[in-house]
């Protein structure tokens, strides 16, 4: 058994033992099973946040007669999608299918907002590269189909890096120099902005330098959100804070769009995902670009991680036609022709083993040309590679995103150390995780 089940085999024994009144683990799905006799389609609504994902729902649309898919539209998950998700639940009206991040699938298993698709998909495991198929298994039941993962790796400037003589550091050594001769460079440019507003993206970081912040132990969590790695990280980016080399802003808002435009941010670390938002936020910087891996603590190692985990297809729970649910899950996130789509749409790094068959991770010439002609999709097969298995989401997860997003913020406002951001989030979390009455390992 590799590392990554084994963590997720106890993952499902300790989400089953701390809340055992919630989950309905042995449970079999609800609702119709098929589409009954009627000649008319079964009709299905889809809830996701993915930029043009209705590509892929009208590829499957043209496919299939006797099943049709709506799109609905949602905000990302910690933004409200998920509350909208739960409240239908509760109402009785749920979507049939939920994009929801591998983060996420305890929450909805706490909350038992998802149905148990393991008669339907569960056959399927071997499509799937295994950690990320693991991520929607608990006590060998199936609640998720993986749609793709968001390896890390960086986005930056070839141009402006060339003309500082400065190559993509491979060692955080090597970017803190190349921060100091940005900086240098120009009085507007920096090389990254440090984005106090994603929990997600300071968790791969952590991740990334080693971190190990939940670990399952019988039917309570170990938390170490301020362990020795992870302060080791704040760190760093404490040092690059203090001495200027990084500007404070939220990634993603008008100012870093128009410093992403403009060069005065001049990288930007983040999910394989990342490459639809730079090509749509600066079209005119085409060719500009490269993608590289990250940069390690240790010379010589291949360490990588991922933003919040990547994200899967749910059957909500009250789904009237889970069957017919599970089975579009599994078409839109193994189907060669939609996981191209996905992938060509910024979804993440796919989920399914065949690499191959995926014909814009061949050849996107819309994609390569933006990044001088690189193939950057090499850049992340290794970081998928890459990413470390050490690693297990507990339930609250966006609880856990509001209290680091809240708790780091504050110390930037008030200029005092992110590494107390850490040691406030710890203790906010394992509260967080008490008043709902899991156990937590003292």
């Amino acid at each position: 058994m590799s590392p990554r089940v084994h963590r997720h085999a106890r993952t499902g024994a300790a989400i089953a033992g701390a809340v055992v009144a919630t989950l309905a683990l042995a449970s079999c799905a609800s609702g119709d099973a098929s589409s009954g006799s009627s000649d008319e389609p079964v009709e299905l609504t889809f809830q996701s946040w993915v930029p043009n994902i209705d590509r892929a729902v009208d590829a499957f649309n043209a496919a299939h007669d006797d099943i049709q898919v709506t799109l609905e539209t949602i905000t990302a998950g910690p933004d409200g999608g998920y509350a909208k998700m739960f409240s239908a639940v509760q109402a009785g009206s749920p979507a049939d299918v939920a994009q929801v991040g591998y983060d996420a699938i305890p929450e909805f298993l706490v909350n038992d907002a998802v149905e148990d698709i393991t008669e339907y998909v569960g056959d399927s495991a071997d499509l799937f590269t295994e950690w990320q198929w693991q991520t929607g298994v608990f006590n060998d039941s199936v609640y998720a189909v993986p749609q793709a993962s968001g390896p890390l790796g960086q986005f930056y400037r070839k141009d402006i890096f060339d003309s500082l003589g400065l190559a993509a550091p491979t060692t955080w050594d090597e970017y803190y120099e190349a921060a100091k001769a940005i900086r240098a460079s120009d009085p507007n440019r920096y090389i990254a902005a440090f984005a106090f507003n994603q929990a997600p993206w300071m968790i791969g970081l952590a991740q990334q330098g080693g971190g190990e912040w939940f670990t399952p132990e019988d039917d309570a969590w170990k938390v170490a959100i301020d362990d020795e790695d992870t302060l080791k990280v704040a760190a760093f980016w404490q040092k690059l804070i203090d001495e200027d080399l990084v500007k404070l802003e939220a990634d993603m808002s008008s100012e870093w769009n128009a410093d992403i435009q403009n060069g005065n941010i001049a990288s930007w670390i983040s999910g394989s995902w990342a490459d639809a938002i730079v090509r749509g936020t600066a079209p005119d910087t085409a060719g500009l670009w490269a993608a590289a891996p990250m940069p390690q603590w240790t010379a010589g190692e291949n360490v990588s991680a991922t933003w919040a985990g990547g994200s899967a297809s749910i059957v909500l729970k009250g789904s009237k036609h889970p069957a017919e649910a599970a089975e579009f899950a599994l078409w839109l996130n193994s189907d060669p022709e939609s996981v191209s789509i996905l992938t060509s749409v910024g979804a993440g790094w796919p989920a399914i083993k065949d690499l191959d068959a995926i014909e814009t991770l061949q050849d996107d010439p819309e994609v390569f040309a933006f990044y001088g002609g690189q193939n950057i999709w090499d850049v992340f097969a290794e970081s998928d590679a890459a990413v470390s298995t050490n690693w297990t989401w507990p339930p609250l997860s966006q609880t856990l995103f509001a209290d680091l997003t809240d708790n780091v913020k504050a110390a930037v406002e008030a200029g005092t150390p992110i590494a107390d951001a850490y040691t406030q989030t710890q203790a906010d979390f394992v509260a967080a995780l008490k008043d709902k009455g899991i156990s937590v390992a003292e």
